[in-house]
This record gives C-alpha cells, structure tokens and sequence, in this order.
C-alpha cells in the first residue's frame, strides 16, 4: 500500500491545529482559574475579617506582599470565642461539605491527583463552589490549612468542566484539568512558573513529571497570573531582606538544615495520616468530625495562637530573625498538630501553605543557632527560613524541582538558590517512603492514564509484519469454494490452522471458513457431509496487510469478534494470503518472550510483548 504523498503533511498540519486549540482553550481556562484565584482570595480575606477579626478580636500578621483587603476592627481579643471559633467553622463546613460535595473534604490537591489517574480528569462542576466556601469559613475560622489545596481543586474543577461542555477526549480533559491547577497555584501564590510545574511533578512520588501538561499548564499559569495581579498587584508574596549564598562554607549548616528538614519532612505525613485514620474510626457522622477537630485546634491555639488559620506572618517574621530557637520549634510543632487536626478530621483546605509555615520556623531555629555560634559564618538567620521553608515541602511533597522555583518566586529572591536546590535534593532523598499526597503514584508508567496512552502509542507504532517476524510460518493453505467438506476436514487435519481462506475463480479471496464452523456442521448435519462444499460453510474474511499497525488489527478483532485476521497482500490485482494472525500468535508471544525468554533477550520484545498481554480480552485461549 502506498502512503499518499501528502499524508505526513496533512498528519502535522492536523496535529499543529489540534494543539493549537488545546492552547487556546488553556488560556481561556487560565482567565477563568484566575478569577476563580481572586474570588477565592478574596473571600478568604472576608471570611477572616468578619470572622476571626471581627467576632474574636485576632488579627494574625500576613506576608509582606499582600495588601489587606479589609481594614482592622478595633475589637479586643477574646480568647473564649477563638477557642470555640474553629470548632464552629468545622462544623459549617463539614455540613457543607458532606451535604453537597464530599470529595471536597480534606486537602484538594490529592484530589485532583486521584482525578487525573483514575477519573479520567472528571471532577464534578458543583466542587470548586463548594471547596471555595467551605475552605474559607475553615480558615476565616482559624482552621489551620493552606490555600494550595482549595485553589488546586477549584482550578482542576473548571478545567475539566470547560473540558466536558465542550465534549473533549479523556486526553485533552485531563490536560485542561491540569492546566486549571497550575493556573489556580500560580497566581495566588504569584508564582507562574513554579504553579506549572508544580501540577505536573505532583502527580508523581519519584523523580517524574508530566511532561505533556508542562507546556500547557505554563500558558494557562501565565495566563491566570496576569488576571490576579491586574487585580491585587504583582508584588511577590513575601519581602526578603538581601539574603545571598557567599561562600561554599555555608553548606556546612546548611546539611544541618536538611536533615532537620528531612526528619521534619518524615514526620508531617505520618502525624497527619495517623490523626486521619484516627478521625476515620471515630463512631460519629462525618459531618461533625471537623467540629471535634476544631474544638482540638482551638485548645492548641489558646497557648500558641500562631498555630491557627495560614500563619504566614510567622514566616514573614523569621525572614527578618525575629523570635526564638523555642518559640519556633514550637510553632512549628503546633502547627503540625492544628493542621493534621483540621484537615485529616475532614476540614476543607490544603497543606502546602501550613508546610511553609513549619519548614519557615524549622529553618528560623537552626539559622538562629548557627548566628548565635558562627555569627560570621552565618550573618543572615533568616536565609535559612527561607530555605527550610522550601526544603520541608520538598521532603514532604515529593515535588523538588517546582519547590526551588516556588519559593524563589513567593520572596522575589533568587540569590539562594545553591543552598535552596541543596537542602531540596537532600529532603527529597531521605524521606522517600514517605509523602503528604497519599494519591500520589510512584512513576508514570503506574498511572492507568498513561498506562492506556502509552500501550495505543506503541501498538499503533508496531506493525503486523513486526509480530510475523517473532513467529514466522509458511504461507497458509487455502481451500476452493467448490471443495468438499470431508476434503477441508482432512485439510484442517494435516496443517494445523483454525481457519482456512477460500479462493473462487483466478484464486481470488472469497472469504474464509472456520474449524469452528465445520465442527458444527458435522454435529448436526453429518449424513450430509459429502454433499457440502466450502461455499456452504463461507464467511467474510477480515483482513489485515503487514504494514498495518497493531492497534489496528486488534479493533479488527474486537470490532468483527474475531479471533484470526489473514494478512494479505495485493498480487497481480488481486489479495494473496501470506498469513493468518490469530489470538493465540499473539499468547504464544507473550509465552515465548516473557515466561521463557531465550537469552540474551531484546528489551523491545519484551515491552513489546507485555504491551500485546495487556491488550488481550480476557477469555482468549492460548492456543486458538
């Protein structure tokens, strides 16, 4: 068969426009996750306003760069109703939650996560309205929990909504899926490039990302940050003081750092999903779990009120060395508990902006004690704030690469980024069994999403000529129309074959006739056999040619349910049988190149041949 001249033209010119659109529909979810972005900050700033400000007189410091979008009340504190806010937040929330939408429980982003693996990119249109809410009255309430996981969900949400009214594949929904994360990430934390990034490493616990969604997901990331910041402004998130890495001697503290982080890193998930387990076993209704983790938070708050809501003033004030070794380590203790209290009970928010705060403080205690051992060594303390706010994410998160980028992002510095990718790396290599997305898969060879994807790209790059070549056999006899069943029977007898082609005058193709079908016919009409020829027994042949693909001859059989194929090829005008691919060709594969496999053994049969395996319904005999 010969290719049309302009078949790989066309093929491109297909492919561009297709990816084209993708790009564009990218950007238009990128302007809707950034409003989504500035609709969610804003009322998280309300809800804190008329909540935690104004009912209960507690006004935690925030970063540096963001702007107040409400001014203070002059409300004095009482500790009374701070107690019992967050215990009242998770109650409205986890009524909300539960009532309408409980996959909007808990941190969002393993939500997304488990969306894109296993949901096709599915996530249902009512949970970024219901997220967004319930996220802001846990926080406005003191709740403490990030705003990663929410916006995460909310930016996934409209991604594969869009994607679904426009009635896009399963591929191109998860990519907008994807894209409406990293868009949502970018611009609340007012870091394009690392929002990107970020949704395409999360996906995966080892060193992998999604390389398909990363182009993207960075149009879509432009895109929403450019429409949150002609909003709220387009300065970075937190002030840094000067902060540079001046002499490879730092590096010495600066390994102290990462394995403090990296024990940090370890504990998180396991004091999270160990208070999550316990939430999960407690004989209540799942509504009012997150009222009973509040009323703990609240107790914890009573003694170290910077546990309580996003804390990232906290951080904003270890940049400057302010506070103490003990006053951090404790924060940073306490803010594990208030967070694993208020999300793993069935509070709704998300666990990146509490791990800022932890690896912030943690970073804070360590650079406070090298200043105070090696003042000239160590000039800075709050550098290492800025680092271990990195490092414990990335230990934690499993995501190093977008960590450095975010955090750099977030302060506007990027004179740290030796020590940033050193305490990164170490974090990532200790605490490797351990992650705070319990959705995350391993690479991306285990996500069923891509497992489906790659076994189509391979088939349809693998000929049938390529599986004829692993087994090869003569050409298959054939029978006339005219032939006599006692004579197809003996046929059948001495080759072999499950099938046999049927040729009519010139030897042209007619059809083919099954043992099968034989079998039947001498079970109900045997005194008639010797009356009966081929063409009584004759059906349509499918056929397939060498230089098919294997995807295409597999539909082949699924579509006509078909067990054989005869591949053909054209010969004087006419289609000359050279083979018969059957189900049990493509087994006895399977056997041959992976139970026992000759030595040595080609790396392509055998992926090649776990591919076909993988293909196979289930029910196919070997031998047929």
């Amino acid at each position: 068969m010969t290719d049309h001249p302009f078949r790989n033209v066309f093929a491109f010119r297909r492919h561009f426009v297709d990816f084209g659109t993708l790009l564009l529909l990218c950007a238009v979810v990128g302007a809707i996750a950034g409003l989504g972005a500035a609709g969610f900050h804003y009322l998280l700033g309300l809800a804190k306003h008329l909540l935690l400000d104004g009912m209960a007189g507690y006004r935690p410091s925030g970063p540096a760069g963001e702007v107040p979008l409400f001014a203070e009340t002059a409300r004095p504190l009482s500790r009374l109703i701070l107690f019992a806010l967050p215990a009242t937040g998770g109650l409205v929330s986890g009524i909300l939650v539960y009532l309408l939408a409980p996959e909007a429980e808990g941190h969002g982003t393993d939500a997304a996560i488990a969306a894109y693996h296993f949901h096709d990119g599915k996530i249902r249109a009512r949970v970024p309205f219901v997220k967004a809410i319930a996220s802001a009255i846990t926080m406005g309430t003191g709740g403490s929990a990030g705003r990663e996981g929410p916006i995460a969900q909310i930016g996934a949400g409209l991604g594969s909504n869009i994607a679904g009214w426009l009635g896009l594949s399963a591929r191109q929904r998860r990519t907008l899926m994807i894209a409406g994360m990293g868009a949502g990430i970018g611009a609340i934390f007012r870091a394009p490039l690392a929002g990107a990034l970020f949704s395409a490493e999360v996906l995966y616990r080892d060193m992998d990302l999604e390389p398909e969604v990363v182009a993207p997901a960075i149009l879509s990331s432009i895109v929403a940050y450019s429409t949150f910041g002609s909003i709220f402004g387009w300065h970075a998130l937190f002030e840094t003081p000067n902060f540079r890495f001046r002499t490879p001697m730092e590096l010495g503290p600066y390994l102290v750092l990462g394995l403090v982080i990296a024990v940090g890193g370890r504990t998180y998930p396991q004091v999270f999903y160990g208070i999550r387990n316990w939430f999960k076993k407690l004989a209540m209704p799942n509504w009012l779990k997150p009222a009973v983790g509040g009323l703990m938070v609240g107790a914890v708050g009573l003694f170290i009120p910077e546990s309580l809501s996003t804390g990232f003033g906290v951080v904003q004030k270890a940049f400057q060395g302010q506070g103490t070794v003990l006053a951090l380590l404790a924060i940073a203790g306490a803010k594990m508990l208030t967070t694993s209290l208020t999300v793993g009970s069935g509070g709704s928010g998300g666990v990146f902006g509490p791990a800022v705060v932890i690896g912030g403080a943690l970073g804070g205690a360590v650079g406070l004690v090298f200043h105070g051992w090696q003042p000239a060594l160590v000039p800075e303390p709050g550098a290492f704030a800025m680092v271990g706010m990195a490092g414990f994410f990335s230990a934690a998160a499993h995501v190093p690469i977008s960590t450095v980028i975010m955090v750099s992002e977030m302060t506007g510095n990027y004179h740290l980024l030796v020590p940033t990718m050193f305490v990164c790396m170490l974090g990532f290599l200790l605490v490797r069994r351990h992650t705070i997305y319990e959705k995350q898969l391993p690479t991306r060879s285990a996500s069923p999403a891509q497992q489906r994807q790659i076994i189509r790209t391979l088939l349809e790059h693998t000929k049938v000529e390529d599986i004829l070549a692993l087994r090869p056999r003569e050409p298959p006899a054939s029978v006339s129309e005219r032939t006599p069943l006692p004579v197809v029977l003996e046929r059948f007898a001495s080759g072999g074959q499950s099938c046999l082609p049927v040729t009519g005058q010139d030897d042209v193709l007619v059809g083919v006739v099954s043992f099968q079908a034989v079998q039947q016919t001498l079970s109900s009409r045997a005194a008639l056999a010797n009356l009966i020829v081929t063409r009584d027994l004759v059906t349509p042949a499918v056929t397939v040619t060498a230089d098919q693909s294997l995807y295409s001859a597999l539909a082949k059989m699924s579509t006509f349910d078909s067990k054989e194929l005869l591949v053909v090829e054209n010969r004087d005008s006419h289609e000359k049988v050279v083979a018969i691919l059957t189900s049990g060709d493509i087994n006895a594969i399977y056997d041959e190149q992976i139970l026992n496999p000759p030595q040595p053994e080609p790396a392509a049969s055998i992926a090649l041949a776990k591919v076909i395996k993988r293909l196979l319904p289930k029910g196919w005999s070997r031998g047929a």
